[in-house]
């Protein structure tokens, strides 16, 4: 049986048995990757505690059948610890942790952008960079961008029209301009898509200049534009706080 090494945050568990747990990690190399581990909701485990949600860690694979098994897990980052003493950061690193395997675990090859992305922003989060929403917001819009979906602020998503337009909708893939608006189309205010605009990019200068109102409803269409590619939404945007 062969065995492999890699980086990993992990996504989430699931018990299997009476003290093995399925764990599922985006691992830098190999994308997602689902492995058992062997014993980790015993309290004696020697490395249980390194295998819980948003944890970033250095893990040895064992090959099986039809799921590998972690043989070894060394701490990296101990992201879990900072998060979840704060409900607003535990939040928002649980939509991230959903946003990241939702996009992806259907695709065949790994990303090692959506890994560094996911990092940062947990990293972003344990630091107080910015509060936990608007780390959210920025993590959604720049995964979706990784992912192939990025969304247009600038210009016309149809015809390429520059900007500044007044129309949104999420299936035509951003803003729209008056010819090209759809029936369904929002329209948000302009401070609004200066605000998305910035998070796209990382513009903190811009962003921390947005008010509440615009931070409300930049992330209401965050949520609404990646709800429309996934086809679902996430269950966990339920619990962020805002």
């Amino acid at each position: 049986m062969g065995t492999y090494r890699d980086s990993g945050v992990v996504l989430r568990t699931q018990k299997l048995g009476e003290a093995d747990r399925i764990v599922t990690m985006l691992t830098r190399g190999r994308g997602v990757v689902r492995a058992v581990g062997r014993g980790v909701r015993k309290t004696s485990s020697r490395f249980g505690g390194r295998l819980e949600p948003s944890m970033h860690v250095d893990v040895q694979f064992a090959e099986g059948r039809s799921l590998d098994v972690i043989a070894q897990v060394v701490t990296i980052d101990p992201f879990a610890s900072h998060l979840g003493a704060d409900y607003a950061a535990y939040t928002a690193g649980t939509a991230m942790l959903e946003t990241a395997e939702r996009l992806v675990a259907d695709t065949a090859e790994p990303s090692v952008p959506q890994y560094h992305l996911l990092v940062g922003a947990l990293r972003a989060l344990t630091e107080h960079r910015q509060p936990p929403d608007v780390l959210l917001d920025s993590f959604q819009l720049r995964s979706l961008a990784i992912a192939g979906y990025a969304p247009s602020f600038d210009g016309c998503a149809r015809c390429g029209l520059e900007g500044p337009h007044r129309h949104f909708h999420a299936g035509s893939g951003g803003m729209l301009c008056d010819a090209c608006r759809v029936p369904g189309s929002s329209v948000p205010s302009a401070t609004t898509v200066a605000l998305l605009a910035a998070l796209l990019v990382g513009d903190w200068t811009a962003v921390g200049l947005a008010d509440d109102r615009s931070r409300r409803e930049a992330g209401g269409m965050v949520a609404n534009y990646l709800s429309w590619h996934l086809e679902r939404g996430l269950r966990s945007l339920a619990h962020v706080d805002r």
